[in-house]
């Protein structure tokens, strides 16, 4: 018996008193953990009647499966319920800790056991994208005989990070950030709940909703952030939670940002502007103000990927490679780290030189289109790539750009209606100037001017 269960007063205790004990210590994101199905939040499109999770925690399906997701939206607690409800033993191992001699030794015990009493093992490994090749590899064979059923969490895309024959032999399932409401319903719950704070504290309204802000659709952080000024509040004998306390507790004031409000187009909308005028520190104050009030990065990211084509354009073609750059950093690494992602993206289109070039050319294409100026495609550039093509008139007289030393010759591409109209008209700015410059010379050998 260790020293430290004589310190805890446990020396005599049952198990179950043990078990009790600790749970009662636990963090209150732990203690609030579902414990059945009904009690889990989100996920409506893997748990409804059917789905593929559902199926797998009834134990209908002895699948194994790769659980995608950000943090907090309920990966490790869904490898739980699948162990609890399928009466199997549950082992849980960590991809920052655990190397290949610890899962041989897990698999090793889990033949065993099923072959002397017929019990089923489930392997629960988190973080797996951090398992190295052969790390991966050493789960191959007992995942394809069903030696273990492996739950697999990842917060990266697995794609990119396991290999291949392991995402072959499971289901790979993606898990959603919570909403608001999926959120608020989880501290609510963990306010009232016995297992949490069971009714110690009241918290006031607008503490509620600047957990949720600090939340952004993790269940975790909104727990923990409400542990911290629960503690708070019960210290203070008053027993309220109020968005002053909890702002002086988590030590992160509360952005007036509402992101289904005026404040979320508010606000976007300055940030867009800010990069189209060039102003690249009014850019980073609007995208501090998003990032703290807990706006979706991928809603951010998705603004860059667009304003680089619409505002930058061809007078930096490299912006756009950068911004979808950050785009993927935000889906492979997410929040904070991907800050740092956005905001370089930020910065070079704020200081990018700035054309709208492209967004005018293709939306003139699009109008005429509309108005229906179409016309036929000529017959030299159809389609010859079947029989009969040839005597249809098809692909007949096309001359092929390679051939000629300058790799551009005079010929028609645009319906005869549209023989001429010039959509896109590039800027002096940045790399358009040599667009230009090159442009005019291009139209004048394939018109024959």
């Amino acid at each position: 018996m260790s020293e430290g269960l004589f310190d805890e007063g446990l020396f005599g205790a049952t198990d179950e008193e043990k078990a009790e004990r600790i749970a009662a210590n636990a963090p209150l994101a732990v203690r609030m953990r579902p414990a059945t199905l009904a009690e889990v939040v989100g996920q409506d499109h893997l748990l409804g009647p059917g789905a593929p999770l559902r199926r797998l925690v009834e134990g209908a399906t002895p699948a194994s499966v790769m659980l995608y997701g950000p943090p907090g939206t309920g990966k490790t607690t869904l490898a739980t319920l699948v162990s609890k409800a399928t009466g199997r033993r549950f082992v849980a191992l960590s991809a920052l800790s655990a190397g290949v001699k610890e899962v041989r030794a897990v698999i090793d015990e889990a033949r065993r056991r099923l072959v002397r009493s017929g019990e089923s093992t489930v392997l629960f490994i988190d973080e797996v994208h951090r398992f190295s090749k052969t790390q991966q590899d050493a789960l191959l064979g007992a995942v394809e005989d069903r030696i273990v059923l492996l739950v697999a969490a990842t917060t990266e895309n697995p794609f990119f990070s396991v290999v291949s024959p392991l995402l072959s032999r499971s289901l790979v399932l993606q898990l959603k950030s919570l909403s608001d409401d999926g959120v608020r319903s989880v501290i609510q719950r963990a306010v009232s709940d016995e297992r949490g704070l069971g009714g110690s504290v009241v918290l006031e309204p607008e503490a509620e909703d600047h957990l949720i802000r600090l939340a952004g659709g993790d269940a975790r952080r909104s727990l923990t952030a409400l542990e911290a000024a629960a503690d708070s509040a019960v210290a203070s004998n008053e027993g309220v939670i109020t968005l002053a306390l909890l702002e002086s507790t988590v030590d992160k004031a509360a952005v007036r940002y509402d992101r289904d409000g005026d404040q979320h187009y508010d606000v976007t909308s300055a940030f867009i502007k800010s990069i189209r005028g060039s102003d690249v520190d009014a850019a980073l104050h609007y995208l501090a103000r998003m990032i703290e009030a807990g706006e979706d990065p991928r809603f951010i990211a998705r603004r860059l990927v667009i304003h680089a084509s619409e505002d930058v354009g061809m007078a930096d073609p490299t912006a756009l490679q950068t911004c979808v750059a950050a785009a993927q950093a935000v889906q492979l690494i997410g929040l904070p780290e991907c800050t740092l992602n956005l905001a370089q993206a930020t910065i070079h289109l704020a200081t990018a030189p700035k054309s709208n070039a492209v967004t005018t050319a293709i939306y003139g294409a699009i109008e005429d289109v509309r108005k229906g100026a179409i016309g036929s495609v000529p017959a030299h550039l159809r389609d010859g790539h079947y029989a009969g093509a040839a005597k249809l008139g098809n692909a007949q007289g096309y001359r092929y750009p390679h051939d000629v030393p300058e790799g551009v010759l005079t010929q028609q591409y645009a319906p005869d209606d549209l023989v001429g109209r010039d959509y896109y008209e590039p800027t002096g700015r940045g790399n358009e100037r040599a667009v230009a410059e090159r442009l005019p010379r291009l139209r004048r050998v394939i018109r024959g001017e």
